[in-house]
This record gives C-alpha cells, structure tokens and sequence, in this order.
C-alpha cells in the first residue's frame, strides 16, 4: 500500500497538535454574592490558603519525561490519535506564567517538530473537589503567543495553511502569532485564548489536570478536568 506524502503525515500530526493544545483566552468574572460573617471568614481562610500555594508555585517546573495525550484526531479505526509532548513552566509574581511546549512525533522526543511558547495570567477561581487544596484556575494567554517549526515537514504544513499575514515558515525560525489570526489553532484577530484547568502542589510536585480522554480541549467550564495530570516538577 502506497504512503501518504511526508507534508500530508505532518498535517496529521499538525491537526494532533491543534487539538491538544493548553492555549488560553480571558474570562470574565461574576459579581460576588452578599456573604454571611461566617462566610466571610471562611473565604478570608482559602484566600490564605491560596497566597500560600501561590508563594510556593513561584519558580520553574518541567516534565519529568515526555508525555503522552489524547488528541481529537482519530486513527482509522476510530481510536484517538496520541500527542506527545514536554512541558516547561515558570510561574510568577503577581499571577504571571511563561509555558513552553515541545510537541515530538514519537513517544521519546527524539523527532521534536515544534515549540509553542506562551506567557500570560492565571485567573484562580477557587477549590477543586479533586484533593484537598486543589484550585480552579484560568490559564490566559494575554501577553506572548509564538510557533517555531522544529522539522522541515511541519514547516511545510504551516506555509501551507498558515502563511497569510506571516513570513515563510522556516525551521527553527520562531514567529509571534499573538494577537493575530492563525487558523490550525483556532485564533482569531484581537483574541486571546484560554483554558479552564486546575492546579494541585504536593511537595516538589507541579500537577494540573488532566486531559478528557475523547480529546476534548479544556475550553469550557464544563470542560475544566477532573483529574490530576502526570506532575511537573520543580526544575
């Protein structure tokens, strides 16, 4: 049997990649309710609880090893495509993140074919059912959006779909796409992309949640996981 064209693989792994990743867009925030004083002082106690979380999360976290996900592309016979990846993340002061992804074609990283850096807010929106201390939060991605092809196929693909209002793609030659139109991730002009996610620190271990199993992105509240993610940890 015949083998697809090498930029028809990569458009494969390119449409994996669109479908798994952790990209961000702001959220807006409800008008709070009258509170009761015991209320009141049960929510000053979680706000402690949560500047504590946020005091020990400041600094750099990494992917143990690559990882794998579930992805909405499909295989022939209808199971989900995988998407491997490593993650590096600093967090900041003043609810400031950098996240980097490097998305591989096999389950080692041996063959990266891009890195995708974003930096923005987290948006915290209170307890998470999932472990004691768990919290909801918002990853958005107002600040910095850039792709670098890291394989000459996957370059290909992109001068391909997504070569209107951009340079030629070219390997390891990184381009912003914030705050402007790029279609294989979605984005449109003047909109900032987010994830409704959750957070969990035990010890030198970073977990967020993890990714539904039929590929969903977390891209609504009823979206936000339930479950914990293989762990980064502190680098």
């Amino acid at each position: 049997m015949p083998q697809a064209p090498l930029w028809e693989k990569e458009l494969r792994m390119f449409k994996a990649i669109q479908a798994a990743m952790l990209i961000l867009a702001l959220a807006g925030a409800g008008g709070a309710a009258p509170q009761s004083p015991n209320t009141q002082a049960k929510a000053t106690g979680m706000e402690q609880d949560v500047a504590g979380l946020k005091q020990a999360m400041l600094g750099n976290w990494e992917s143990i090893a690559p990882e794998i996900r579930p992805s909405a592309a499909k295989n022939p016979d209808g199971s989900l495509k995988p998407f491997y990846l490593k993650r590096s993340f600093r967090y900041q002061p003043s609810d400031r993140f950098e996240l980097e992804i490097v998305n591989s074609a096999d389950p080692y990283g041996a063959v990266p074919l891009a890195r995708i850096r974003i930096g923005g807010h987290m948006q915290w929106r209170g307890a998470h059912p999932i472990a004691p201390g768990a919290q909801k939060v918002d990853f958005i991605a107002d600040e910095t959006y850039e792709v670098t092809p890291l394989a000459q196929g996957f370059a290909d693909v992109l001068n391909k779909v997504a070569s209107a209002g951009y340079a030629p793609w070219v390997v390891n030659a990184t381009q912003s796409i914030f705050g402007k139109t790029f279609a294989p991730f979605g984005l449109a002009e003047a909109t900032n992309f987010m994830e409704y996610d959750l957070v969990y620190l035990r010890g030198d271990l970073l977990f967020w949640g993890a990714r539904n199993i039929d590929g969903r992105g977390f891209d609504t509240e009823q979206n936000r996981p339930t479950n914990l993610q293989i762990p980064l940890v502190r680098k």
